[in-house]
């Protein structure tokens, strides 16, 4: 069954919204077949999204009158308010800092020799996507079509987020040679497009791995350079691969103990912070990330945060960076006591709340 499309599924949910009474549905991410079960029983139905864009909520029951949409990109909300989508909000991710507070209160997992390792590494946690969909249909691509989507992905990747060019990219005539190669199917009741949905699915992450590999093999020139990633890093051989590392448990000590924790935001979140921004802030860390615009509405750089717009910017302040530790401490310590002041997923929530 499709995400829209499952009737097994919605008779669950219509037994049990029939077994008491309820203020309203609530779904991490947004979810067709729970919008439309509760449009039929004039039950409100909230969704919280930690993703962008969220292809599911381009189908028709996006308009249903009982949904109430939060979205952590304000481009995503200003998206689906030109298209007439009314209960639609912006509400920013936050962090669990009491659930990561507890774990590094705990003895360090960690021994001397990874500790010290972590100390004086720059490190990067996450994917490097080198399995994605547009490699597995780029051999199909015409000379000319594949030419013109490297060129593409090669400029934002070096724009780093700081401009988007996808959208003006997918002209009309390209999308109609890309129909015969790209497998795009969508639901009787669905608006997406085929632009649209290879541009996140494909485009976005294939950038993704260009930049974060172009990146991480710059940096890795001049410092001790560890990626926590499941994967396959044999082309970028002088970065350490540490293998995938678990989220709950290791992970705030891979932010807390580490010198610089590096960001690259994936281009299909076009102006939202990440949700690896709030988790390495709130175990402590100091984080080096690309600049997304909403960050200059709670953050200050330099002050609790650290942002490159440009590769160069990057290398300068990893390596300034790298060579005073008692400023990476005084903006990793404001950074954590900006999140414990009003950031963390309660204090959503009550926000949450509050608009309903």
């Amino acid at each position: 069954d499709s995400y829209d499309v499952n009737e097994e599924f919605a008779e669950l949910l219509r037994g049990e919204i029939k077994k008491d009474t309820y203020d309203f549905v609530f779904t991490i991410n947004y979810f067709p077949v729970v919008s439309d079960v509760c449009q039929e029983m004039g039950l409100r139905y909230v969704s919280y999204s930690c993703d962008a864009p969220l292809i599911s909520m381009y189908h028709e029951s996006v308009f249903n009158d009982v949904n109430r949409i939060f979205l952590f990109d304000a481009d995503s909300v200003g998206r689906f308010r030109a298209l007439g989508v009314k209960n639609v909000e912006y509400l920013p991710l936050g962090v669990d800092y009491e659930r990561i507070d507890k774990q590094l209160s705990l003895p360090s997992p960690y021994d001397s020799q990874m500790t010290e390792l972590l100390h004086d590494s720059l490190t990067f946690v996450g994917s490097l996507y080198e399995k994605n969909s547009y490699d597995r249909i780029s051999r199909d691509l015409p000379d000319y079509l594949k030419g013109y989507f490297d060129c593409a992905m090669q400029l934002e990747a070096s724009r780093l987020g700081t401009e988007h060019i996808f959208d003006d990219i997918m002209t009309g005539d390209i999308a109609e040679q890309l129909s015969d190669i790209f497998p795009f199917e969508r639901s009787e009741r669905s608006f997406s497009t085929l632009p649209f949905v290879f541009e996140t699915t494909s485009l976005g992450f294939k950038t993704a791995q260009i930049q974060r590999k172009r990146e991480l093999i710059e940096l890795s020139r001049e410092h001790s350079v560890c990626a926590f990633t499941e994967s396959d890093t044999e082309d970028i051989f002088s970065v350490k691969n540490m293998g995938g590392v678990d989220y709950r448990v290791m992970m705030p000590w891979v932010f807390k103990e580490s010198a610089v924790n590096l960001n690259f935001t994936i281009p299909n979140i076009r102006t939202g912070i990440p949700l690896r921004v709030w988790d390495v802030l709130g175990a402590g860390g100091f984080l080096l990330t690309n600049h997304q615009s909403e960050m200059d509405f709670i953050f200050k750089e330099g002050e609790n945060i650290a942002w490159f717009d440009s590769e160069d910017e990057l290398l300068d302040k990893a390596s300034y960076y790298m060579k005073h530790e008692d400023e990476r401490h005084r903006i990793a310590e404001k950074g954590a006591a900006l999140i414990h002041g009003g950031h963390s997923f309660v204090d959503r929530i009550n926000m949450l709340l509050e608009k309903l």
